[in-house]
């Protein structure tokens, strides 16, 4: 009977180890298991620490950066969480809020300088107004030196007004008629600091059409400001024109430092009309000019480029003219001559008697007489005729000068002794021409 128990209790002690055997090996597959969920759950962990942190520090920022400047690229996440990105609803409506904030505070920020523009722009006006008033009353050399340099500075601040109300959304505020591509070309110099250095074409009878001449003025004195800015103090900005099958190219090209690759691509970006929608992302002080074209050259239909090296190793610059904006220029009428005022002659040359006069022959011969006078012709000059005396052979005649233009008097004009304007000198001058022509009887020479 003990043998039975015995082989019972060896049959359950077997199967109790085997019962354990299977438990642990159960409990070291778990265990094991578990080590490996824990230590992905953890890599999991510290890779979405690690991609918070780059949303954090990367992502978030360029996301605003690209609001004002679209060649600026939003970097994408580390990786991946079940086939998507973690945080795109989250970017997204971040990048909804800040690009709204964006528009609202760069609309504000417009309206409040396009009212103080406007402001400076009238007050540019009435100043530009007073100081042609006195280009025209003084005639001081001195005055008018530094009246013409108060106009020019008057000019430049004038065209940085203009600028900056047209990128504030404003419009030029000139209406111009049609002018030609040189009188464009000198437009644009006179508002210019450096308007010495720049080579003006020849003369063009190609002509803008009226509604474009003020923004191209102002696109080509902002690419002359540039140019000549960003060049050597001596060295030229060469301005040319080069004809196109569909238009007419104004090609500006200086001897600067040239641009960088990045300046170039963003010249490009701002060139495309993207400038005016941020004023504050065009930097401290606001660089304006390649905005402000980029706004003209979207209204108005005209491309601008600066991707192209010049010869003088600067940087061309290019403003492409379509057909549409272009027209000729009308030549006007040749006006009439006149007759040059008798008070105020141009030059000596003036009171000269004419080249072909006429001969009248005198009358029979008498003994010398003093001349006569038979009042001045219509030069101012006295008309006199000599008598010849009577010798013993033939008879000798004498020519009277004469001029197929009925006598006249020149009026006597009244000046004050300060009046040194140059129709009061010569007036003064032939006047005193006059007299002593008057005065000299015996010593004057016949004209022949």
């Amino acid at each position: 009977m003990e043998y039975p128990l015995l082989t019972a209790a060896l049959v359950c002690v077997s199967l109790l180890a085997a019962a354990f055997a299977l438990l642990l090996v159960r409990q070291r597959r778990v265990t094991a298991n578990t080590g490996r969920r824990g230590e992905q759950l953890l890599a999991e962990l510290r890779a979405r620490e690690e991609e918070d942190r780059h949303l954090l520090h990367r992502r978030l920022p360029a996301i605003v950066e690209s609001q004002a400047n679209q060649a600026v690229t939003v970097p994408g996440p580390l990786r991946a969480f079940n086939g998507e990105d973690p945080h795109r609803e989250l970017l997204v409506v971040i990048s909804e809020l800040t690009g709204q904030t964006r528009r609202n505070a760069a609309e504000s920020a417009a309206a409040t300088l396009r009212a103080m523009m406007r402001t400076v722009q009238n007050l540019a006006g009435e100043q530009q107004v007073l100081i042609s008033a006195m280009e025209e009353h003084h005639d001081n050399p001195d005055v008018l030196d530094g009246l013409l340099g108060l106009d020019h500075a008057n000019s430049q601040l004038g065209r940085r007004a203009q600028a900056t109300a047209v990128l504030c959304g404003s419009w030029p505020g000139l209406q111009r008629s049609a002018a030609t591509l040189t009188d464009v070309v000198r437009g644009a110099t006179g508002r210019i600091r450096d308007y010495a250095r720049v080579q003006i074409p020849a003369p063009s009878d190609t002509a803008v059409v009226s509604q474009a001449v003020e923004p191209v003025v102002l696109a080509v004195a902002e690419l002359l400001d540039n140019g000549a800015r960003h060049s050597q103090p001596g060295s030229p900005v060469q301005v040319t024109f080069q004809q196109a099958h569909n238009g007419l190219a104004i090609v500006i090209d200086d001897a600067g430092v040239g641009m960088t690759v990045e300046a170039v691509q963003r010249a490009g970006w701002l060139l495309e009309g993207h400038g005016g929608q941020d004023i504050a992302a065009l930097g401290v002080p606001p660089r304006i000019g390649f905005a402000v074209i980029g706004v003209l050259s979207r209204r108005y239909g005209f491309r601008v480029s600066v991707d192209m090296r010049s010869p003088f190793g600067g940087v061309r610059a290019v403003l492409f003219l379509p057909s549409e904006l272009l027209t000729r220029a009308a030549v006007p009428a040749p006006a009439p001559q006149e007759a040059p005022p008798l008070a105020a002659p141009a030059s000596p040359a003036a009171i000269t008697p004419s080249p072909t006069p006429q001969r009248v022959p005198a009358p029979e011969p008498q003994p010398a007489e003093p001349a006569e006078e038979l009042g001045t012709t219509a030069h101012g000059l006295p008309r006199r005729r000599r008598r010849a005396p009577v010798t013993g052979s033939a008879t000798t005649t004498a020519t009277t000068l004469s001029v197929p233009v009925p006598p006249t008097t020149a009026p006597e004009v009244t000046e004050s002794p300060v009046n040194h304007s140059p129709v009061a000198t010569a007036t003064a001058w032939q006047r005193g021409t006059r007299q002593g022509r008057a005065s000299s009887t015996d010593d004057e020479r016949d004209f022949q």
